[in-house]
């Protein structure tokens, strides 16, 4: 396994490392399996190891014992340019996971995404505690509320 980035993410699947990374390829465009090895020794003998990559960006997933969970304290964003992308993100992302606010959610799998609009800074800068105050009571981003709130 040869890694590309210098620093890239490692998540730890319970026998489900195969079933996420072609899930979460399913949901990006820009994405694809680059490879699946099986494990060979160790703990985690017969099991996979998946590496993929989603917008760029490589990831590797192993199938391993349930030792770990996901939390919140570590989550991924997609930065979104059009609320279609706000919908999709959203929907495919919490499809069997869990919808939570501002743009939070975790997936299936429990793993954490933020789906935010990449005009976010800009909204905030031109009023930032009226979009805060239009942000907050949000699950789904509402991309033209937030453009309202701001002025827009």
């Amino acid at each position: 396994m040869t890694l590309a980035n210098k620093i890239s993410p490692f998540l730890w699947f319970d026998g489900r490392a195969k079933e996420a990374a072609n899930f979460y390829v399913s949901v990006f465009k820009d994405a694809n399996i680059l490879n699946v090895s099986q494990l060979e020794a160790g703990p985690a003998e017969g099991n996979h190891l998946v590496e993929f990559e989603l917008e760029g960006l490589k990831f590797t997933t192993v199938d391993a014992l349930p030792a770990f969970e996901f939390t919140s304290a570590i989550s991924f964003v997609v930065s979104c340019d059009t609320q279609e992308e706000i919908d999709h993100f959203w929907e495919s992302l919490s499809e069997g996971g869990e919808q939570e606010q501002c743009g939070w959610l975790k997936d299936k799998f429990g793993v954490s995404w933020q789906v935010v609009p990449s005009q976010l800074p800009e909204l905030m800068a031109r009023a930032q505690k009226e979009v805060i105050e239009a942000f907050l009571p949000m699950k789904k981003i509402n991309l033209a509320r937030l453009r309202e709130a701001a002025g827009i």
